[in-house]
């Protein structure tokens, strides 16, 4: 266990390591489960998948009501470049095809599947995924075969990533494990338990990538971590661990590659426009853990957590568990106000406990009366200008400018003249803003009418 003030002491030794410029430094709070190691969380009742991503056509279901399915079948097909295969996170029965909620507050198409009570849910294997033999092409094949997304939170599919445009060319992997958002500890779980799925991962990835080398970032505050990945890498591979400054949003891949390799990706812009591939470090677990095996994506890590949970831990979680089979089971205070989906600076709100857990669940955070007022009950004043704002934003935009134009609807102007949509809202500006004006809700508004619309 972490001896108290730990967490602090090591934020103020390490001033010296790698970051970027601006940024803030919220309350950690990770003392609750960083040290709890990962443990199964059981089946509920009716698992329900979605086939939606954040992005992309969901997937075509190939199954039917009534089905038997095995756990780590396939019961969902791609349908399109953006889109992954399903499968089943349990042995069970097919009771429905239907809606289901989701974080977005939209209904989306999903499978509900009721396990069975006595089966052994041992986990159908598939054709492994040779790393020796495969070629570039099959390994990223096999990764959208295995239904694998970004698994820090954006939940964008991996093999889409690793496709590039006609004259793009890759040279460096970032490993992302700095995991700087409050409460979240699952990649800090995943580095201390699962070192070696990390560099099957990188072989994986960088075969794929045709990237010379790679390297892995960790946050100061997770020494440990970095020590038990660094153990398990060979000497062979060109792949080095660098520690961040605990900072946030220091995760973030623009913040990642100008603090690493100080180099600035464009307006607009992606990483491998300046050379560089970007993948959290879970996804880079799960794919060293299952390609080698030919098994699909059925479950993930999760952290539980939030003054107002009472069996705090990081869980891996069957996908498609209700929200509420999980608050459940971990035991709940009377007064939760307030359950966020990842973590409290870029996760959301859940406006049901009927949303499932998806591939792109960080963390569940459960919250009591104190701090939802802190986040979201304290009133809204005007801007006074007083620029706390700019001094956070990791990339230099003007947030009050932003934020009335926004006001005024102004949402071409925000987007054609004050780079709206280089925003990737980490919350910094919203975190330090003394009028408690709520800015990225705005700025997602503003984004959101201008697709809308199109351009001017």
């Amino acid at each position: 266990m972490d001896r108290p003030g730990q967490e602090a002491e090591l934020t103020m030794s390490l001033w010296n390591t790698k970051t970027f410029a601006h940024g803030v430094h919220p309350p950690q709070a990770k003392d609750d489960t960083r040290s709890l190691p990962i443990r199964q969380f059981p089946f509920a009742p009716v698992l329900v998948i979605p086939l939606a991503l954040q992005v992309g056509r969901p997937s075509k279901p190939i199954v039917a009501a009534g089905q038997e399915v095995v756990r780590g079948q396939r019961i969902a097909e791609p349908d399109g470049f953006l889109s992954i295969a399903m499968h089943s996170p349990a042995s069970g029965v097919v009771r429905q095809i239907g809606l289901a909620p989701s974080i977005s507050g939209k209904m989306n198409p999903a499978i509900f599947i009721e396990p069975f009570a006595a089966s052994s849910q041992e986990m159908l294997t598939g054709q492994p995924c040779e790393l020796e033999t495969a070629t570039a092409d099959e390994i990223v094949a096999a990764i959208q075969a295995a239904g694998l997304v970004g698994l820090g939170g954006a939940g964008f599919p991996t093999h889409a990533k690793l496709q590039l445009p006609p004259g793009k060319r890759i040279d460096t992997l970032l490993i992302n494990g700095a995991e700087c958002e409050p409460y979240l500890t699952t990649d800090h779980r995943v580095m201390l338990e699962q070192p070696r799925d990390i560099v099957t991962g990188i072989r994986y990835l960088l075969k794929a990538s045709g990237a010379a080398s790679a390297v892995i970032a960790v946050e100061a505050n997770k020494p440990d971590a970095a020590a038990a990945v660094r153990q398990a890498l060979p000497a062979e591979l060109p792949i080095r661990v660098e520690i961040l400054q605990v900072k946030y949003p220091q995760g973030a891949e623009k913040m990642l590659i100008e603090a690493l390799l100080a180099r600035e990706v464009p307006s607009r812009g992606l990483p491998s426009d300046v050379g560089v591939l970007c993948f959290n470090v879970a996804s880079t677990a799960e794919i060293g853990r299952l390609l080698p095996r030919g098994e699909g994506l059925v479950d993930r890590v999760v952290t539980v957590g939030g003054p107002a949970v009472k069996k705090k831990g990081n869980y891996r979680v069957p996908l498609g568990t209700p929200l509420r089979f999980l608050l459940e089971s971990v035991e709940t205070a009377d007064d939760v106000t307030a359950v966020f989906l990842g973590g409290p600076m870029m996760g959301q709100a859940a406006s049901s406990l009927d949303i499932p857990i998806g591939k792109g669940t960080t963390g569940v955070i459960a919250l009591g009366p104190a701090e939802t007022g802190q986040l979201l009950g304290a009133p809204e004043y005007p801007c006074i200008r007083c620029g706390y704002c700019l001094d956070a934003c990791p990339i230099f935009l003007n947030p009050s400018q932003l934020g009335l134009l926004a006001a005024q609807g102004e949402f071409h102007a925000m987007a054609e003249s004050h780079h709206l949509f280089d925003c990737f809202e980490c919350g910094c500006c919203t975190y330090v803003c003394p009028s408690h004006i709520p800015l990225v809700q705005r700025f997602r508004i503003a984004k959101a009418a201008v697709r809308k619309t199109g351009p001017t």
